[in-house]
């Protein structure tokens, strides 16, 4: 190494888990996982970048047991098998980083921190300074003066000053530290009840771990306590939290020299693993790297950004705007609250690397002069309400909405990037900017929060400073249609898709976008009043729990129950964590509830506590100031299966079979004169399976228009239709229901109360007398492994894969939603395309005061005068019967009251 050269060392254990948990879930072409990879490979560029003339070596973790097993056979016990995803991906990172010229260490039987800390160790005694990347708060003991540490990740250094700050105590007390807090993760056993606060505490008092165990008499309490009865393990914690700096290696750091890279090699496995952006900086064979690095991270100089603070050149951009056959657009606001949201900057982009941001509300102290907000506006609205214009944008609904707040109807939207993705497939990645970025033209967005910070600092977009801004607003533009370049054309490639997305999520914005508008509303004195009602119940629900248990408790605490039932009360361990504990979740609950009281008192408190904390308490302080209404925001891109969710509040939780719940579907009113109309899909996933699977007898008893679970009763049972018992239908229905979602016979079983084997008869006879659905299955099954994916009526696609998973859990779930993904999407697609024709009614109608104001599971909700009810009552009916045609009828049950619950 030369004189001014430093040692940079990687710790490659740290870097392969932080990329797998950060990164979203990427794979190339033929399904194999690469975001560790990508995001390993993008640090490392990044790193090189900031250590440009530096040595770096990666060091990995070996495989098998080390010294520390041998000391300790529990060290790291507790920790769950490597992912299948993430071990897939280690090789080829090897052989990446190998290409890329940088030396890799692995030593068996040592862990990369030992090798770490014996490299930076011979690299002090000759006074070459040496930075260690990694994440791993282990590594602060080897900090000295000539070793410091950095955090990729957080941007942060930590030399001995560093380390006094953040952990209290200086290096070399770093693992008397970790001796007495302990480690969950490694499994390294501490001092019970003692926390960093008191290890800096007793260390500063007492000066040392060996200090400490000479006072330890005379410290007070129970952690006085605890630490006596931990002497004898202090010392094996202690060597177990000591990195070796003396590891007997065959290299030293001066003898590991970086290479050339190897580039034809990277632009094979570039290309194989889809990493399209450095294929072709390597293609291009550019002869600065550090400048390509730059560009890919996207911080170059070379785009052309602009911020617009004149009236002549936004002018400029508005004609290009009016000459371009297709632009991207984008608000800044200062919230997420699309009611509330005023609009800070708006952003657009004609051509990829080219972008303009126009500031109009930033309010900072010394902040530049702009254009004005409603000037700017107004010379855009023609241009935003031609519906001639073609419109990208990401999460458009979101746009639409805030700018409604002025007076301005965007109409030109003709693609949403977030949406294509999601109809591409929905389960490759989130659909955020950021992830798709990453994902499909590999480049590294400027976050939010690089700019506004996190936590109760983070600015608003008002707050930050142009010269970053600017350039995160104007990327944004440019990004949205880049992305759009790339994912319209590989969805175009597949008809049905682009189908799906022309005809249904893009038609469903504006709809969406009006319904949260409406909002609903809601009384907020009932909701306050059953708050208080739910409060007692809970308090004789927990007077209740202790008198069962013997003694008072946490109700919320599952270490406190955990000790209650199985130690205490001797109950049945059922499941245990990756720790050996017993389980507390809630399936095991719900198990455990069946035979004991205890456990179904926990479970009746959790719901009372939920429905209390997330809608009687939450929904009055969601109600906005403006409208007196309850807006919830309605998500497209998150269920995988084509469903829609929503958020603040959660629409499609609240309970229906509870009292509880109905009651808080009471507090969901009309407003005066109005009523509040439901119409729900009859049984819409069966009705679906019968049409998919084209089953004789399912056709025949939708079509006669029979009940289904009776007929079905009839069918199992082996009896006239009206032999069938009520209970026998239970049966049936549990079965119908079933089915569609995988269940087994266990499950069935457990489902009834009965046993195993009279549930698999049940299920055989099911299939005898309904033989399509069987083989519907089968058929589905076999060809979602043949081709690794499933479809709905419509086209849309559901990837699955870990649908030839070895392991088998994880196969057979998939296996399970190959059955009932294209029932639970054809639903969806079939009621968002009933909103959609709803809605064109609607507006056709020209009468404002129909509203549709929720969309729940298969239901819509709408509010409207009650001289209006009967003809858009049969309007609605229609509307959601013909949106679809199938090979049995579409039924749609209404209902009309005061409120939600009454309309049901």
């Amino acid at each position: 190494m030369s004189n001014n050269q430093k040692l940079i060392l990687v710790d490659g254990s740290s870097y392969l888990f932080r990329a797998y948990h950060a990164m979203p879930e990427l794979s190339n072409n033929k399904g194999e996982p690469t975001g560790a990879i990508y995001g390993v490979v993008n640090m490392m560029r990044r790193l090189s970048q900031s250590y440009p003339n530096d040595k770096i070596i990666i060091v990995f973790d070996a495989k098998g047991k080390n010294f520390r097993n041998d000391l300790y056979p529990e060290y790291k016990a507790n920790r769950p098998p490597m992912p299948e995803d993430l071990a897939a991906q280690i090789m080829p990172l090897h052989e990446i980083l190998e290409a890329m010229g940088y030396p890799l260490l692995i030593v068996d039987g040592v862990e990369a921190d030992d090798v770490i800390g014996t490299l930076s160790s011979q690299a002090a005694e000759e006074k070459i300074e040496t930075i260690i990347s990694t994440g791993d708060k282990d590594m602060a003991q080897l900090v000295n003066d000539h070793v410091t540490l950095i955090n990729t990740m957080t941007d942060t250094c930590m030399d001995v000053d560093g380390v006094l700050e953040k952990f209290g105590v200086p290096p070399e007390r770093i693992v008397d530290y970790l001796a007495l807090i302990g480690d969950a993760s490694d499994n390294i056993p501490g001092v019970p009840k003692v926390g960093p606060k008191t290890a800096v505490k007793w260390l500063k008092e007492y000066g040392s771990l060996q200090g400490i165990i000479e006072n330890a008499d005379k410290i007070k309490g129970k952690v006085g306590e605890s630490l006596r009865n931990s002497l004898g393990q202090l010392p094996l914690s202690y060597k177990l939290a000591t990195i070796k700096c003396d590891v007997d290696m065959d290299v030293h750091a001066k003898d590991l020299a970086m290479h050339v890279p190897d580039k034809e090699s990277l632009k094979e496995k570039f290309s194989y693993y889809g990493f399209r952006t450095w294929y072709r900086e390597l293609e291009n064979d550019s002869a600065n790297d550090t400048d390509n690095q730059e560009k890919n991270n996207n911080k170059n100089t070379g785009k052309n950004y602009q911020i617009i603070l004149e009236k002549t050149e936004f002018e400029t951009w508005l004609e290009q705007l009016k000459q371009a056959p297709l632009f991207a657009f984008d608000t800044e606001t200062t919230s997420l609250d699309y009611i509330d949201a005023e609009i800070v900057g708006v952003s657009f982009s004609v051509k990829p690397g080219e972008a303009a941001y126009v500031p109009v509300a930033h309010d900072y102290e010394n902040a530049p002069a702009q254009l004005n907000r409603d000037w700017v506006l107004a010379q855009l609205k023609p241009l935003l309400e031609n519906p001639d214009k073609k419109i990208v944008g990401q999460n458009l609904k979101y746009d639409m909405s805030v700018l409604k707040n002025y007076d301005i109807r965007l109409k030109g939207i003709e693609f949403d990037t977030m949406l294509e993705s999601y109809v591409l497939d929905s389960v490759a990645t989130r659909h955020d900017m950021d992830s798709l970025a990453a994902k499909y033209l590999e480049l590294e967005t400027i976050h939010f929060e690089d700019i506004a910070g996190k936590g109760v600092k983070q600015k608003t977009f008002n707050q930050i400073e142009l010269e970053q801004a600017g350039p995160y607003a104007a990327e944004d533009a440019d990004i949205t249609l880049r992305l759009h370049e790339t994912l319209w054309q590989q969805l175009s490639e597949t008809e049905s898709l682009k189908k799906v997305f022309q005809e249904i999520e893009m038609p469903l914005v504006p709809v969406l976008s009006s319904i949260e508008r409406n909002g609903v509303l809601v009384d907020a004195d009932l909701l306050k009043k059953q708050s208080q009602e739910i409060t007692e119940k809970l308090n004789d629900i927990q007077k209740q729990a202790y008198e069962v248990a013997g003694e008072e408790f946490n109700l919320n605490s599952p270490k406190q129950i955990q000790t209650i039932f199985f130690e205490k009360l001797k109950l049945p361990v059922i499941k245990k964590t990756p720790k050996g504990q017993p389980s507390t979740a809630e399936a095991v609950l719900q198990e455990l509830a069946e035979d004991y009281e205890l456990p179904k008192l926990i479970l009746d408190h959790r719901g009372l506590s939920k429905l209390k904390s997330t809608y009687t308490d939450r929904l009055p302080e969601q109600i906005n100031a403006k409208t007196g209404r309850v807006h919830t925001s309605y998500h497209q891109a998150v269920a995988a299966t084509g469903r829609l969710s929503s958020t603040n509040p959660n629409l499609q939780n609240i309970p229906i079979r509870s009292a509880e719940g109905r009651r808080i579907r009471q507090a969901f009113i009309a407003s005066d004169n109005c009523k509040i109309l439901a119409a729900d899909y009859s049984q819409i996933e069966l009705r679906i399976m019968a049409h998919l699977s084209a089953d004789v007898g399912l056709l025949s008893a939708f079509k006669e228009g029979k009940d289904i679970h009776k007929s079905t009763a009839a069918e199992i049972f082996d009896l006239e239709l009206d032999k069938v018992s009520s209970e026998q239908r239970r049966r049936a229905k549990a079965i119908n229901f079933g089915l569609i979602y995988g269940m087994s016979a266990f499950g069935l079983a457990r489902q009834l109360g009965i046993e195993r084997g009279e549930a698999q008869t049940y299920m055989e006879q099911y299939f005898h007398r309904y033989p399509g659905v069987k083989k519907y299955m089968e058929e589905t099954r076999e060809r979602a492994k043949d081709q690794g994916y499933v479809e709905t009526i419509f086209g849309r696609r559901l990837y699955l894969p870990e649908i030839n998973a070895k392991n088998a859990m994880r196969r057979q779930y998939a296996e399970r939603t190959a059955i009932n993904a294209p029932m639970q999407g054809s639903a969806a697609d079939i009621i968002k395309l009933a909103m959609i024709k709803t809605q064109q009614w609607l507006e056709a109608e020209n009468n404002p005061n129909i509203k549709m104001i929720m969309q729940v599971h298969d239901e819509l909700v709408f509010e409207l005068p009650e001289d209006a009810l009967q003809a858009a009552k049969e309007k609605i009916r229609d509307n959601m019967q013909s949106a679809a045609t199938l090979n049995v009828p579409l039924i749609v049950d209404i209902g009309v009251g005061n409120n939600w619950d009454e309309a049901h």
